[in-house]
């Protein structure tokens, strides 16, 4: 801005131009404020979302379906016994392919007609579910499954253990985001958001990371224990949750970090007005 000086006076007009640049900026940087605070609650209520999905995929079965065949749900009482009691992969997966199975990642269930049961009950099958405990969750599995002569299959035993264990990484980085998102408020700064949203991306990478595991270490478990004619696998809706919550994560980190780019971007420029 070219302004004229009178004896150490600015003129009027320069004074006039400066004050109307002033007003505009202001605005500009009002129409920014809005735009900040409106990428942080989208990417609040985001990352909320990812979370109540993440946590009810996690405690809910509904990973995998196996559906049999009527003629084939002939499971007995000694076999439903074995499910209930033992840990053998091949003894829980015969069981989960004969009698309409769920997978999850800590739980299975079998459903077991109404005749195999000491009680009689108005349904004419009910369901029979194990959890599975820590160290179940560490148990190796086999190339060979049921079979502990063999060598031990270790690209399915780290896929089962990092298809349990990413879940929980990326609850934990969501949950430490957030703190560090509310450290930003009270501080009344947006570099924080920095740390939430690369917080926010890496849960995104754990949570995709954990449905990959879980889809590879099916599909190798179905070729070394082939499906039974008529019996067939499909994806519960549990699943389909983890898999909706890994791009929520990703989309509220980068909303979080744009927030805080271009919050330091704006408040440089200022800084640079005001030295001027």
């Amino acid at each position: 801005m070219l302004c004229v000086t009178y004896a150490g006076k600015t003129s009027h007009d320069c004074r006039f131009k400066d004050v109307s640049f002033r007003t505009l900026r202001k605005g500009q940087r009002r129409n920014m404020d809005n735009r900040f605070a409106t990428a942080l609650v989208i990417g609040s209520v985001l990352s909320l979302l990812s979370v109540i999905y993440l946590s009810t995929a996690v405690g809910t079965v509904s990973w995998y379906h196996y559906f049999t065949p009527s003629v084939l749900s002939n499971l007995s009482e000694a076999a439903a016994a074995d499910f209930l009691s033992e840990t053998d992969e091949k003894v829980y997966t015969d069981a989960l392919f004969r009698c309409n199975g769920s997978l999850g990642l800590w739980q299975m269930c079998i459903r077991v007609p109404q005749h195999n049961l000491e009680q009689q009950h108005e349904s004419p099958s009910v369901s029979k579910c194990i959890l599975l405990s820590f160290s179940d969750q560490f148990l190796d599995k086999y190339q060979d499954p049921g079979n502990h002569n063999t060598e031990t299959d270790l690209v399915r035993t780290y896929l089962w253990r990092c298809q349990f264990l990413l879940p929980l990484v990326a609850l934990g980085l969501i949950f430490f985001g957030a703190v560090v998102g509310l450290a930003g408020c009270v501080c009344r700064s947006l570099y924080p958001a920095l740390g939430t949203g690369a917080l926010h991306l890496l849960a995104g990478v754990c949570t995709l990371g954990s449905v990959l595991c879980f889809s590879s270490g099916v599909q190798m478990l179905q070729e070394r224990l082939p499906l039974p004619h008529g019996v067939r696998g499909e994806y519960g809706w549990s699943f389909c949750l983890a898999c909706v919550s890994s791009p929520l994560q990703v989309m509220a980190g980068a909303l979080f970090l744009w927030a805080a780019r271009a919050s330091r971007r704006e408040y440089t420029l200022m800084k640079a007005y005001r030295v001027a």
